[in-house]
């Protein structure tokens, strides 16, 4: 790794398994043969931040000071571009763009474009998410302005299985939140939902694609997908820039 390597930056820590998750993704998707030809990756797993669903249900902007404190210490390590494995704290994506010159992943961005160039041409998908997610209308917007329909659980299935089942995975009890997911998943497929979006990087840590009829959208991996993506452009860049300087 050269000092100009683009290196990849991870706001993590929410909660940590789901980082861990998005860093064995991270690698098992990488194109590469040995060690040197993966991405260089400075994780920032703190998982103090406050809880950014409660806080954003309860007016608080309690999760920002520590969201930009990672930023900056990410910053300073030199990173490139930053990624946030945790769907709720894009809730807080604008401020940490418009607070730092790197470029800031949107898992929303990926997973929104993936259901609406899936070749299935979905009208109708099913969003699985912290209940500030749905409310902070991070996937709903983009997607119903491309024609897509978006379902959310019923009150009954948000509090009983979805929010409990994420809370599960959080205490590492996966075991019990799979039942709960899996039926919460099944509602939204029941309503009409020809696609799921897990929306809450908890999710796939127990939902996989056999945990349902219909496509599961694993935000992790698409987000994995994003940051694959700008390391591939960064390079090509950093390569043409150092040609130019010979």
């Amino acid at each position: 790794m050269t000092a100009s390597s683009p290196i990849l930056g991870v706001l993590g820590g929410m909660g940590p398994l789901a980082t861990a998750d998005f860093m064995r993704k991270l690698v098992e998707a990488t194109p590469a043969a040995r060690d040197q030809d993966h991405m260089p990756v400075f994780v920032h797993s703190v998982p103090q931040i406050p809880d950014r669903s409660e806080s954003f249900l309860a007016g608080s902007d309690a999760p920002w000071p520590f969201l930009l404190c990672g930023l900056r210490i990410l910053e300073a390590a030199g990173a490139s571009a930053i990624a946030i494995p945790c769907n709720t704290a894009h809730l807080w994506h604008a401020r940490l763009a418009a607070a730092t010159g790197l470029e800031v992943l949107h898992i929303g961005h990926a997973t929104s474009a993936a259901v609406t160039s899936h070749p299935a041409a979905f009208k109708r998908v099913g969003l699985m998410a912290t209940s500030a997610t749905i409310m902070g209308r991070i996937y709903q917007d983009a997607l119903c302005a491309a024609g897509v329909d978006v379902i959310v659980p019923s009150a009954h299935d948000q509090v009983e299985l979805v929010t409990a089942g994420i809370a599960a995975v959080k205490a590492g009890d996966l075991a019990s939140a799979a039942p709960r997911l899996r039926e919460a998943a099944a509602h939204l497929v029941e309503r009409g939902a020809q696609g799921v979006i897990l929306g809450c990087t908890e999710l796939p840590l127990v939902l996989h694609g056999d945990a349902s009829d219909v496509p599961l959208f694993d935000t992790t991996h698409l987000l994995v997908k994003a940051c694959i993506s700008w390391w591939s452009k960064s390079k090509a860049a950093q390569r043409r820039s150092e040609t130019f300087s010979q």
